[in-house]
């Protein structure tokens, strides 16, 4: 039996009927720049960290411009187009261009990502594969609004469900 963790599992069925084939998941900075800048250029993005579950590093991005090619991989961003940003832990509005945004996931706070209120650090990928360093880029949904509902399983037992909703 093959063991992933639930933000792969995203990108393992994005070719299946329920994926979205435009669901990425990163894990070098290439990989992400190049990524990124098609998947943010078709529609707006749910960027996830890979470490914890309390929404820190968990970002849905729209462009400023509104912008969006109809088809996925028509066209890239540059690193000048601005993204409007909010972040899952206590949604809180931040506003940066496609660059600073990709030195921040891949450094942290330096003078090229410019000012940042998160509390959290950025460098999302720090520490390969190995150490958990990871990005997952997903199509927003808009009625996440509604909630999810996550089911926790051990083999083919249900130990719980949790129905958890973005803040107002």
């Amino acid at each position: 039996m093959t063991n992933m963790g639930a933000k792969d599992a995203l990108c393992k069925i994005a070719h299946l009927a329920i994926g979205l084939p435009d669901t990425l998941a990163y894990y070098s900075a290439s990989e992400l720049e190049a990524g990124f800048k098609k998947t943010m250029a078709f529609q707006p993005r749910v960027i996830k960290q890979n470490r914890g579950s309390s929404g820190e590093g968990i970002w849905i991005i729209k462009l400023k411009s509104g912008n969006y090619c109809k088809n996925f991989g028509d066209r890239s961003c540059t690193d000048d187009e601005v993204l409007e940003m909010m972040e899952a832990c206590d949604n809180h509005a931040e506003t940066h261009t496609v660059g600073e945004f990709l030195e921040f996931c891949v450094n942290g706070r330096t003078a090229k990502s410019g000012k940042w209120d998160t509390i959290g650090t950025g460098k999302y990928l720090e520490g390969g594969k190995e150490a958990g360093g990871q990005l997952v880029d997903q199509r927003f949904c808009p009625r996440i609004v509604e909630g999810e509902i996550r089911m926790n399983m051990i083999g083919d037992v249900c130990t719980g469900i949790i129905h958890k909703k973005p803040k107002a």
